[in-house]
């Protein structure tokens, strides 16, 4: 494992070789078998269906994950996958999700769905991708998982099976007597066939492939981006991108030693490449506390206890967790645990230091995206930590920051000067980036740095900082929700002429939806009837907005575009002045400031308390200044 502490620590792991010299497997079941063979014995998954720290667990070891997977991969070429194939997931975390993950990419190609999503949206993923088989639960209590499968199985004419995984099989005692007695009723309107999935996979053989593993690159995986908008966009990620982050993992940051603890969805790229593809090259073991992993009943009140039963060495995590998880003493003994990596939104600087504070571990906060196969930067996990950045590019990865102007001309930008994060290497694919052509249209710059759309800037020391998103998504815990789906489901309401959906500033979710409104000349709407419309007409729940304002007019540009800048600025102040509340602070004006995006000013009374303005300003991301 190379030293990843400074800029020069990357530049020497680069500067070794080029990385198409690096022997790599070609292939995730050659990547699997490798580590197989090295660690047979070494546990490498574990899963909790409870959350109790002593609650029963089932572990696979390196030698019986690849079984497992080969008897399923051979499962799904006799059912009529092949290498050009999809085989959809719609699966929460379980023992199988991340075999499921593994074989399918091994017989075909493999496109996990976040079960989140309502039906309509699951059915839409399914046909872009043309899903021939779909892997889920069989019906359990307290999760309509397997309902949502039926349901959008009948609007996906190309899928012919669907497997079934029965969560039952992980419970002991009266609770597996209790389950078939009160599972679920399925009402079934497909046409596909239904297998129960440890039946089928055991009549397989699971010591040798049954079919050809070609030794070539090729397109392993579909994940899609999102999840609010009608049409998803789907990312396709090859056998090099999976392994390049898992190469990067085992090269930095894990050995086999290692015990990562990773409550987050396998539907997601963060668990799926940075952390799986990190565990097969390191040998390192992945413990998945409950399906629901986070939101799980009684995660973060048993976490600390469950760190301690594994004796952890990493913690996976996300802002709003971290937020959860402090609000609950340390009660056990964390001694093991290393570092904690957090991704998927910014991190505020006052939740790094309670963290800090209560755990005696650093956070070390990193940057990647779906469409890049994930990892871009980190703060280095040995080294100088940023708060607030997103570190350093990774070995072979290459930050530029550029601006697009008008006429198409490109322009680098100098150090601390803002401008779109673009990104070449290895998990980017250049030019087809997504399933769909025309949404590879300008997606990059001279043909191989990914346009991101996010916004952002690289100081001095090489840390890359993000300011802002180009592309105006709002990222609520992690989850992109696209507000042209907010603003779409407003203006079908007839006395609706505009509508402006931001992220509001969050201190649990990083950002909730917002939404700001014009009425039309003569409307008697009220703000309760647009939230009753909004709940009807918007698809997902985490979509809804969480603040929603008439304004006499809408804030506009020269073209009549809704002026977004305007829109946050007043969220900011609103938000930031309720949490203000009693302190003697308030906000005066937010001002955009080039290098650090919306900054709030604030005035102070004669008797302010400064040190609770700073615990509660601290909550959020955005930075703020004394005026």
């Amino acid at each position: 494992m190379a030293r990843f502490a400074t800029y020069e620590d990357r530049n020497s792991v680069e500067g070794e070789m080029p990385y198409e010299n690096r022997d790599l497997p070609k292939t995730i079941y050659g990547f699997l078998s490798a580590t197989a063979e090295r660690f047979p014995d070494r546990p490498a998954i574990s899963f909790q269906l409870l959350s109790d720290d002593r609650a029963p667990a089932t572990t696979l070891s390196w030698l019986e994950l690849r079984e497992r997977v080969t008897e399923t991969a051979n499962l799904l070429r006799s059912l009529g996958v092949g290498p050009n194939d999809t085989v959809a997931y719609l699966l929460p975390n379980s023992i199988e999700t991340p075999v499921v993950l593994l074989a399918g990419a091994t017989a075909g190609i493999v496109n996990p769905i976040n079960p989140l999503l309502d039906a309509e949206h699951i059915a839409g993923i399914l046909r872009e991708t043309k899903a021939k088989v779909l892997v889920t639960l069989k019906a359990f209590p307290k999760t309509d998982v397997a309902q949502k499968a039926a349901e959008a199985v009948a609007m996906a004419p190309d899928v012919t099976h669907i497997l079934e995984i029965d969560l039952n099989r992980h419970l002991r005692g009266i609770k597996r007597l209790i389950v078939p007695l009160i599972r679920p009723k399925v009402r079934v309107r497909h046409h596909a066939k239904v297998l129960d999935f440890e039946a089928a996979t055991s009549g397989q053989k699971h010591n040798r492939l049954m079919f050809d593993d070609p030794q070539t690159d090729r397109v392993a995986a579909y994940f899609h981006t999102g999840g609010t908008t009608g049409v998803p966009k789907v990312a396709q990620h090859k056998y090099s991108g999976m392994i390049y982050n898992g190469w990067l993992g085992g090269r930095l940051l894990f050995d086999e030693t290692d015990v990562l603890m990773c409550p987050l969805p396998m539907f997601h790229v963060f668990a799926a490449y940075p952390i799986l593809m990190s565990c097969i090259a390191s040998g390192a073991h992945v413990v998945m506390p409950t399906p629901a992993g986070y939101r799980g009943d009684g995660v973060f009140d048993n976490f600390w206890k469950l760190i301690e039963r594994w004796q952890c060495t990493f913690l996976i995590t996300v802002p709003t967790a971290i937020s959860a998880l402090m609000q609950r003493p340390v009660n056990a003994d964390v001694s093991t645990l290393r570092t904690a990596i957090s991704g998927s939104a910014p991190l505020p600087i006052e939740l790094y230091n309670r963290f800090k504070q209560a755990t005696g571990v650093e956070i070390a906060e990193g940057y990647g995206l779906t469409e890049a196969t994930c990892l871009v930067s980190c703060n280095p996990v040995d080294g100088v930590k940023k708060v607030g950045s997103v570190g350093i590019p990774l070995p072979y990865t290459h930050v530029r920051i550029l601006n697009h102007d008008d006429a198409g001309n490109i322009h680098e930008c100098r150090a601390d000067e803002v401008g779109e994060i673009c990104v070449a290497n290895p998990g980017v694919f250049p030019g087809s980036t997504y399933t769909e052509a025309d949404k590879n249209h300008k997606l990059f710059a001279e043909d191989i740095y990914l346009r991101t759309g996010d916004l952002g800037r690289i100081d001095a020391d090489g840390y890359l900082w993000i300011t802002g998103r180009a592309k105006d998504l709002i990222i609520r815990g992690g989850h992109n929700i696209d507000p042209a789906e907010i603003e779409e489901s407003l203006l079908s309401h007839p006395q609706v002429a505009f509508a402006g959906a931001i992220g509001q500033p969050d201190s649990f979710a990083g950002e909730l939806p917002c939404v700001y409104v014009e009425l039309i000349e003569g409307a008697t709407v009220t703000v309760e009837d647009l939230m009753t419309h909004a709940r009807d007409h918007i698809h997902e729940r985490a979509a809804v907005p969480k603040h929603l304002e008439i304004l006499t007019e809408l804030p506009k540009t020269a073209v009549g575009k809704i002026f977004k800048p305007d829109l946050r600025k007043r969220a900011i102040l609103r938000v930031y002045n309720a949490a203000l509340e009693g302190t003697g602070a308030q906000v005066v004006e937010v001002v955009d400031d080039k290098k650090r995006g919306l900054v709030a000013r604030l005035s102070r009374s004669a008797d302010c308390d400064e040190q609770a303005v700073r615990q509660k300003l601290g909550e959020f991301t955005r930075p703020w200044d004394w005026a």
